[in-house]
């Protein structure tokens, strides 16, 4: 009977040291990642009003998107925004 409990003991505390080891691999290899990134993008209205926004993506979904305090810009009326995807906000 001694010999059933000592050998089921080590069995479990051989699986709890192949979990163990496996679950520190995974840390170290950074097996799993995530896409986790910020940028800035100004965004401009109908009467030339641009204001920064602080864009916060994970995995290509947009987790925040908040205006910049103090960084905004009002331009004359002629402006024209020569960039492409003006307003556009994306995680792609």
């Amino acid at each position: 009977m001694k010999k059933i409990q000592i050998i089921a003991i080590s069995a479990i505390l051989i699986l709890i040291a192949i979990a163990l080891f496996i679950l520190i691999i995974q840390l170290i290899s950074g097996a799993e990642t995530r896409d986790y990134y910020t940028y800035t993008k100004a965004i401009c209205n109908d009467k030339n009003f641009c204001q920064d926004y602080i864009v916060v993506c994970e995995n290509k979904q947009i987790v925040s998107s908040n205006p910049i305090t103090g960084a905004a810009i009002q331009h004359s009326e002629i402006w024209q925004d020569p960039r492409e995807n003006k307003s556009e906000i994306s995680c792609e």
